[in-house]
């Protein structure tokens, strides 16, 4: 199944833009955010902390809605999904 990660301003200097992810049927959310912790690499520290978990201050969202930190583990994705990944958003 194919899966497109967009990213969006500093996440996107790291992660790329248009990204499309091809991995197999019933793959989860949380094997879709290891694949881009080790895309990331060493300046992954801005997505992801010390110990590899999504950064509580990054929205994460499928489909157009916010996935909550309960739901990234067990969530499995379908093909055609689309994931986004956001820095924190400030200003008024």
């Amino acid at each position: 199944m194919k899966i497109r990660v967009k990213a969006f301003a500093r996440f996107r200097e790291i992660l790329g833009s248009g990204l499309t992810l091809d991995l197999p049927d019933g793959t989860t959310m949380a094997a879709v955010l290891a694949t881009l912790r080790e895309r990331a690499g060493d300046e992954g520290d801005a997505i992801f902390d010390e110990t590899g978990v999504l950064r509580a201050h990054v929205i994460l969202m499928r489909n157009g809605k916010r996935i909550g930190k309960i739901d990234r583990d067990a969530l499995v994705l379908a093909d055609g999904d689309e994931i986004a990944l956001f820095p924190p958003v400030a200003g008024g």
